[in-house]
């Protein structure tokens, strides 16, 4: 397997109870719960590898990349330094992203004790398909180069190790030797068991991230499963193949939503969301997510329903129970807000016994208007009658 630097298929924690994690947050197969490791730097950008791109260009093949002896400083940040064993066949040599590589690698605690031996370890680089320290510096190695890597904890397992034989905070070296590099195969001539084994790896490789919390990676690895379920294809599947392909773009799709729920990406999530219920509509995760998202947005009214769906076919839920309470009132203190808002809008802000002293005053002033109107019309008519008896 490819998965975390070549590190043993973890075991699987159990099959996901909807209601076994707090507000839905079990994927759809649970990983070993490693550690945080953040966002994939950009090797480009570091200074070190520009110097000797530029300093290298014009080297032959098998002259040495650099000094044998200077460590190089990847990111800059002292965290993540290679250096060169065994010189390869020069610059030109060096892999692409996207490529299918092949690496001898051994990895050994800061007291020598050996904790990984691969003699050929394949990954697509730039995937994010093994520890980043092996994924960056990979990038920078030539065609039969070995070369050895220091690297802190924080591009391989972080701050919860890997159990039980990597501790928590666990710095790695790393001897790797490129053996192998070449394109990627052809989506469109994957066989349909093929395809659904690579969508499969890139799935596995997301919960690995969503288990760290690293969400962007997660969602990277999930993209890419998607791109490779929904590419063209020249090669007939069978019905049960194309059923197993849509099972796992469900997946990916669901636990897609989640990484995005996780980073506030309503609208990415709400979509997400919806391209699961279209193929399964009473699927359970994507009606909570639906209408968690929903709630987020403060679309209580839309939500209530939704959860309600959910909890129709699921009724023992006890997580779904807790959200759609928990909406029920938010919607309730709305709608109490609302209306005092309208209120205070009409300028009337209470419902309180002014209203009944305006109609009292309301009822005694219409008989004094009409009182003082019909004097003055008696008047009139007195005084016309004088004028009248006047000129007679």
């Amino acid at each position: 397997t490819t998965r975390c630097a070549a590190s043993p298929e973890p075991a699987a924690v159990g099959a996901a109870q909807l209601d076994g994690a707090e507000d839905f947050e079990v994927l759809e197969e649970d990983e070993d719960d490693l550690s945080e490791l953040p966002p994939l730097e950009d090797v480009g950008r570091a200074r070190g590898p520009l110097r000797e791109d530029a300093q290298s260009s014009e080297r032959g093949p098998g002259e040495a990349a650099e000094d044998p002896q200077e460590w190089l400083d990847v990111l800059g940040s002292g965290l993540l330094k290679k250096k060169t064993l065994v010189p390869g066949q020069g610059v030109e040599s060096r892999p692409r992203k996207g490529q299918d590589v092949t690496v001898r690698l051994r990895a050994t605690l800061e007291d020598g004790s050996v904790v990984e031996e691969n003699p050929s370890l394949t990954f697509t680089l730039g995937d994010c398909d093994v520890l980043q320290a092996l994924d960056l510096c990979v990038q920078l190695m030539e065609m039969g180069e070995t070369a050895l890597i220091m690297s802190d904890a924080k591009y391989c397992y972080g701050v919860q190790g890997r159990s039980p034989d990597i501790p928590p905070n666990a710095a790695l070296t790393l001897e790797v030797e490129l053996l192998e590099a070449q394109d990627a195969p052809d989506l469109e001539l994957l066989s349909g068991k093929e395809k659904i084994g690579l969508a499969n790896r890139k799935r596995e490789r997301g919960n690995f991230y969503y288990q760290q919390a690293d969400y962007v990676l997660a969602i990277n690895s999930y993209d890419i499963a998607l791109k490779v379920i929904s590419s063209s294809s020249k090669v007939d599947f069978t019905p049960d193949e194309e059923a197993e392909l849509l099972d796992v773009k469900v997946k990916c799709l669901n636990n897609l939503a989640a990484s995005q729920l996780k980073l506030d990406h309503y609208e990415a999530a709400l979509k997400s969301c919806n391209l699961v219920l279209e193929h399964q509509p009473e699927n359970i995760k994507a009606l909570f997510r639906k209408g968690k998202v929903l709630a987020q947005q403060g679309e209580y009214r839309e939500a209530i329903p939704i959860l309600k769906a959910a909890l129709k076919l699921e009724p023992s839920n006890k997580t779904i129970h807790a959200e759609l309470s928990k909406l029920v009132k938010k919607h309730a203190d709305q709608k109490t807000v609302e209306t005092e808002m309208y209120r205070k809008m009409l300028g009337n802000p209470r419902a309180s016994s002014a209203p009944v002293k305006c109609k009292d005053k309301l009822t005694w002033s219409i008989p004094w208007k009409w009182l003082f109107g019909a004097t003055a019309i008696a008047l009139g008519g007195v005084a016309l009658s004088v004028v009248i008896a006047a000129r007679n």
